[in-house]
C-alpha cells in the first residue's frame, strides 16, 4: 500500500526536498547518484530505458492514474509516498501539477569510446550522426537539443565538462523525457577528445558565426557517412580553441536582419538538415 505522509520535513523523502536549492541538487547527485523524474510520460520512459527507481512521489488521485507503476514498485518493494498537494508543494518547493515524481538511480556513466561502440554496434548501415553540446549552461537548452536529436533521429549525444546536466529536472522535463532515450555521455578532455572522434571516423564540424564558414547545405552537399555536430555555448559559441581542430566550420545562413539563433533552434535546423 502507498505511504501516507503529512509531514513536509519527513526524512524519509530527503530525497524531495528543497529541489529549487541548485547546490543541495548538485550534492544528492554526486554523492547518491540521484536524479529526478518528473510527470507520468517522463517516468515511463525512465523507466523503459532501465533505470531504476528508489521512491515515487504523488498526490492521490495519481495512486489510481498510475496504478501498474504503483502496482510494479510494491512488488519490486519500491517505497510509494503519497500526500497532499500543499505538503508535497511546502517539501519540494514548487507545485507538483504533474502528479507524480520519481527518485532515480543514475546509471553508470559510459566512456566516450563505449559509447561510440554501442553506436556502431546497432547502426544497419555505416551511417552515424552524433552532436556535441559544448558549455551550454542553460538546463533548457540542453532538454530542447536532446528532444531535438531524438526527433531527427541523432544515435548519441556527448557533452563537455562545462556543460549543464542532462539530468537536471528542468532539461528532463524540457527534453520530455529523451534524455533518456538518446545515449550520452561526457567527453574529457575537451577539445583532445576531438581526436577519438576522429580515429573512429566521424568528421567533426562546428555551428558558428565566424568568417569563412561553409553554410549548412555545403555541408550536407558533403554527405560524410560519421557526422559529429558541434554547438557552443549559449553567450560566446564555439571558442578559438575549438574551431582550430574541427574538421568543418559550419554556418547557418541567416535572413531578415537576424544574425544568429538560440542554440536549441540552431540545434533542430541541423539536425534536420543532416538527416
Amino acid at each position: 500500500m502507498p505511504i501516507q505522509v503529512t509531514d513536509p520535513s519527513d526524512e524519509r523523502l530527503a530525497d524531495y526536498f528543497t529541489l529549487t536549492d541548485v547546490a543541495l541538487r548538485r550534492r544528492l547527485d554526486t554523492e547518491r547518484g540521484l536524479y529526478l523524474a518528473e510527470s507520468d510520460k517522463v517516468i515511463r520512459r525512465a523507466l523503459a530505458a532501465g533505470h531504476r527507481p528508489r521512491s515515487y512521489l504523488m498526490g492521490h488521485r495519481w495512486v489510481r492514474d498510475l496504478a501498474d507503476l504503483v502496482a510494479d514498485a510494491e512488488d519490486a518493494g519500491i517505497p510509494v509516498y503519497v500526500g497532499d498537494d500543499d505538503v508535497i508543494t511546502t517539501m519540494t518547493g514548487f507545485h507538483l501539477h504533474r502528479g507524480a515524481i520519481a527518485s532515480m538511480h543514475r546509471p553508470e556513466p559510459l566512456d566516450v569510446g563505449e559509447l561510440l561502440k554501442a553506436v556502431s554496434d546497432r547502426q544497419r548501415t555505416t551511417r552515424s550522426r552524433i552532436a556535441i553540446l559544448d558549455s551550454l549552461v542553460d538546463h533548457t537548452n540542453v532538454g530542447a537539443c536532446f528532444r531535438s536529436a531524438a526527433a531527427m533521429g541523432v544515435d548519441a549525444v556527448l557533452i563537455t565538462p562545462r556543460c549543464a546536466d542532462p539530468f537536471y529536472r528542468r532539461a528532463i522535463r524540457v527534453s520530455m523525457g529523451t534524455v533518456f532515450q538518446v545515449p550520452w555521455t561526457r567527453i574529457d578532455p575537451w577539445p583532445g577528445g576531438i581526436d577519438r572522434l576522429s580515429a573512429a571516423g566521424y568528421v567533426v564540424a562546428g555551428m558558428t558565426l565566424g568568417e569563412g564558414a561553409i553554410s549548412l547545405d555545403e555541408l550536407v552537399a558533403e554527405d560524410h557517412h560519421r557526422l559529429a555536430l558541434v554547438f557552443g555555448s549559449e553567450g560566446h559559441g564555439l571558442a578559438p580553441q575549438i574551431e582550430k581542430v574541427l574538421d568543418r566550420r559550419v554556418t547557418i545562413p541567416m535572413m531578415g536582419g537576424v544574425d544568429s539563433l538560440n542554440v536549441a533552434a540552431s540545434s533542430a535546423v541541423a539536425f534536420y538538415a543532416t538527416r
